[in-house]
Formats: C-alpha cells, structure tokens, sequence
C-alpha cells in the first residue's frame, strides 16, 4: 500500500446524475484535504465539467466518452488512462461502468483503487442496492482508505450576485420539476399552484425553478399565482444556489436542484413518491425535511402548508 504522501496522481470518478454529484462534492473535498499536493484529476460528464471547474478541487477534468460496445473507444480510453500513470483511484460511482474501468487499469496489478469492485485495494464490500444514504455509504468507503473528515458538501463556491433580480417580499422557492422519465417523481403542478396561491395570501411570494423545458409549470403556477416569477431556463447552478440561500424556503420535488437547494442550507422541504427512497438519496444539508407518499397525487396542499408553517413564520432570509 502506498503511503500518503507518496501519492502524486489521484483519478475520481463521479459521472451523476446532478444530485447524485452533489452530495459527492463533500467526499471530493475530502480527498483534496487528503492529497493536497496531488495531481487530481476527475473522470465525469460533460454536463458537470463547469461544476467541478468552479469547485476549484481539480487539476484537471476528463470527459467520460461512454465508449459501449465500440472496441476502438475502448482501447482509446484504456491507454489515456494507463497514460494517467494513477497511485489510486477514488471510484464513488462503483457502477459497472466505473468497475470496467478498473479492469482497463489493470485491475488488482494497477493503481490503489477505492472503491466496490471485486479484488481492489481499499474495497467498501455492500449489498446493492446499499441500505445507507449515498452520503454515508460514501464515508463508510473513503474510511477504508484512511479519509475519515468527510462533511457534507461545501457549495459556497456557488454563489452570485442577483440582487437586482430579487421579488421585493420574502419569497418561496419552488421547483416543480423532474426527471422527465419518471413522471411519478413529480407532485402535480396545479398542487405547486394551490401552494403559491396560499403564500401569496400570507404574503409570500413565489420564484419557480427549473430547466427551459419546465416552463410549462411555472405557467400553470402563474394562473393561481400571477406574480411568481418564472425562472425555469434562466439561471445557472450558481445563481440557483444563490436563490435558494435568499428564500424563505424551499419546496421541490426529487430532482438536481432540490439537493442543491438544501446543500446551500435552505430550509428544503423535498416530496416523494414511491419511486424513489429518501432514506437513501433524499437532499442533505443543515434543514432539510421531506414528505413521502405512495403516489404524489395523494399529497395534499394542506399538508405541506403544515410541514413548512415554522418556516412560514420564521424572520425573513432575504428579498
């Protein structure tokens, strides 16, 4: 095994989904604190480069190419990785695809390698699905490898100046959306509208989130509530994050921006279906709460009123 301080070349592997990369960003904080005059470079998806960029943890970013059943990609990729010339591996994807990579760096005969596969140095042995929440089962593996300050992850890298972009009320931020292939994810849009509509009564105004896709809901919240504003398509992670730290609170389903939100320390209050299990990939972060039902059709209005009536009351967090 090689000592500490004896290792100059470190790969992390982390391709996603976005609230997936979140919640990673603490253990990868860890690692940095472990190795920090290493060279680190990260193995993910195009669609996080700019996050890990901004994150500042990284010497350099590699784009997964996914090569599949293309033999010339493969052998591509197994010779940028060999060429990394690796003392270890942090794998917090441990998929079958990360695992494929293992074997393309030599497996056992290759670089120290954190992670769930079969016959790799630092090996975290667990039933999958895992019963921990990513977060834990994250610190269970990097303690195998001797990093044992793994926090929840820091994103005060994300942040913006949107000031001038702000409701002039104290405000909720709701984000309706979600994967668009798991429908079942989603609490019904006229129930985000219900919700905005009884704010607006008490005062509080409503900023709705998501992609350019989405605008669709923030539409159908604006008919009950024509004075939320509609932000889906127009901000970027860190504007987002900026808006979540600005809100009164936070009411999303499970999705990318939710874990962003409660990672930031909104009050974030994450809605559930059957389709996933927050017990283990539901939002962390310092006020995080959630509400879970067989089908989200069955959530009432009310009872996420009631869930979120402290925040309600609490002093005003900005606008």
């Amino acid at each position: 095994m090689t000592p500490t301080g004896s290792i100059d070349r470190v790969l992390v592997i982390k391709l996603g989904a976005l609230g997936d990369f979140l919640l990673a960003i603490g253990p990868m904080q860890a690692i940095r604190r472990r190795h920090p005059d290493a060279r680190i470079t990260l193995l993910t998806r195009e669609a996080y480069r700019d996050l890990a960029t901004a994150s500042g943890l990284f010497d350099e970013i590699w784009i997964d190419p996914a090569p599949r059943y293309n033999p010339i990609s493969w052998l591509s990729l197994r010779a940028r990785l060999r060429g990394g010339r690796f003392d270890r591996v942090y794998d917090l994807q441990t998929s079958d695809r990360s695992a494929s990579y293992f074997r393309l760096l030599g497996g056992a005969t290759g670089p120290e390698w954190s992670g769930r596969v079969v016959g790799c140095s630092h090996r975290h042995a667990y039933e999958s699905p895992s019963p921990l929440h990513t977060v834990d089962r994250q610190r269970e593996q990097l303690s195998i490898a001797g990093i044992v300050d793994v926090a929840l992850s820091d994103l005060r890298f994300l942040d913006s100046d949107i000031a001038a972009r702000l409701p002039h009320r104290p405000f909720a931020l709701l984000i309706p959306g979600a994967s668009a292939g798991r429908p079942a994810k989603r609490w019904p849009a006229d129930r985000f509208a219900e919700l905005a509509a009884q704010l607006a009564a008490r005062g509080i105004g409503s900023v709705v989130a998501g992609t350019a896709g989405e605008g669709d809901l923030a539409h159908s919240i604006q008919a009950q509530a024509p004075e939320a504003l509609d932000l889906t398509g127009a901000t970027d992670l860190a504007e987002l994050a900026a808006f979540a730290r600005a809100a009164r609170l936070v009411v999303g389903n499970d999705t990318g921006p939710t874990h962003l939100a409660a990672l930031a320390g909104a009050p974030t209050l994450a809605l559930f279906s059957d389709d996933s299990e927050p017990a283990r990939t539901g939002p962390r972060g310092p006020h995080t709460r959630f509400l879970q039902r067989a089908s989200l059709t069955d959530l009432e209005t009310e009872t996420v009123l009631t869930s979120i009536e402290d925040w309600l009351d609490a002093a005003p967090r900005g606008g």
